[in-house]
């Protein structure tokens, strides 16, 4: 009874495992290798799948999904011969998992590898500036190598990528100071023009400020003269309706005469001759009023005297008495 419990056991297990060999099931975005008897069978996709078990064994599983992979600094010489360290970062992505398997050995290694070559060829062609600012033309030459070569490997490279380019500390020292010497000058010449750009919108500012100046007083000036010329006419069309006659023609200019001497940086002054003609219309006009009494014409064309040291000449003088008539009580 025991030898056939345990033989009963025994084929309980058997088919348990057989079970789990049979059937597999594969992740989405993965697959899997299936050898029969050490030969490539099949290729089994996400879902489940059945297998001959204790035939078909299953020999890889390959992820399907684009991958990461960062390799270490690499040392490259320049065509300058400078040695930099570049970081390269690899896209890419599994396309046929039959070649990956079989094509290669290990294609994680054989991309590290091929980038390496491939790098220090196109840097190498290459002096330290352009190797600095030619990321994209790098990257594009990794790219299009690696494409071509990994093709055949069942492997896609989507990207390649730069992480760094380290020159020497010497180089980096010196880009510092040519940098920093670059940045100086532009901040000059930023400078200096900033400095004439102001001189020049200062000057255009005063020029048009005495543009304007100047033609604000060309307009008073204007103005002030029709003033003048208007209140002239004014006056003198005024003098004319009113038919003034000599006698208010004279005492209007000995009303003027006085304002002649006014003001202290008035050292000479001259009398116009028509003074004593006006005078003598004035005392004329005076002498009708009082009857012959007061000062006549000869009084106001008296002579004028004259200050011999500081040459001024005596403001003219004209007084005049009236006399009334007496009235007798009688």
């Amino acid at each position: 009874m025991e030898p056939v419990l345990i033989v009963l056991v025994v084929l309980v297990v058997v088919a348990f495992i057989a079970l789990i060999k049979t059937i597999q099931v594969i992740p989405q975005a993965s697959a899997a290798i299936v050898e029969r008897f050490g030969r490539y069978t099949r290729t089994l996709s996400a879902g489940l799948n059945i297998v001959v078990p204790f035939i078909d064994t299953i020999r890889n599983r390959i992820d399907l999904r684009e991958q990461v992979v960062p390799f270490p600094p690499q040392p490259v010489i320049t065509s300058d011969n400078l040695v930099v360290n570049i970081d390269t970062v690899i896209y890419y992505q599994v396309t046929d998992p039959r070649a990956a398997t079989y094509e290669v050995a290990s294609y994680i290694q054989a991309i590290e590898q091929l980038t390496v070559t491939t790098l220090r060829n196109i840097i190498g062609s290459m002096d330290l500036e352009s190797t600095l600012t030619s990321r994209e033309v790098i990257n594009a030459g990794l790219r299009g190598v690696l494409d071509e070569a990994t093709g055949r490997w069942g492997i896609r490279v989507n990207r390649v990528e730069l992480k760094a380019i380290e020159p020497p500390t010497s180089i980096q020292d010196s880009m510092e100071k040519q940098m920093r010497a670059d940045r100086d000058k532009r901040a000059a010449i930023l400078t200096a023009e900033g400095a004439r750009q102001a001189q020049i919108l200062r000057a255009e500012g005063e020029k048009q400020a005495a543009v304007l100046q100047a033609e604000g007083e060309a307009q008073a000036a204007v103005l002030r003269a029709d003033g003048e010329a208007a209140a002239i006419r004014t006056v003198f069309e005024a003098i004319h309706e009113g038919d003034a006659d000599q006698k208010l023609l004279a005492y209007q200019y000995l009303q003027t005469l006085p304002e002649l001497a006014k003001g202290d940086s008035n050292k000479l002054w001259i009398i116009p001759s028509e003074v004593g003609d006006a005078l003598k219309g004035l005392g004329g006009a005076f002498t009708g009023l009082t009857g012959g009494n007061g000062a006549g014409p000869a009084s106001a064309a008296a002579p004028r005297p004259v200050d011999t040291e500081t040459k001024h000449v005596a403001r003219p003088r004209v007084e005049t008495t009236r006399e009334y008539p007496r009235i007798d009580p009688e």
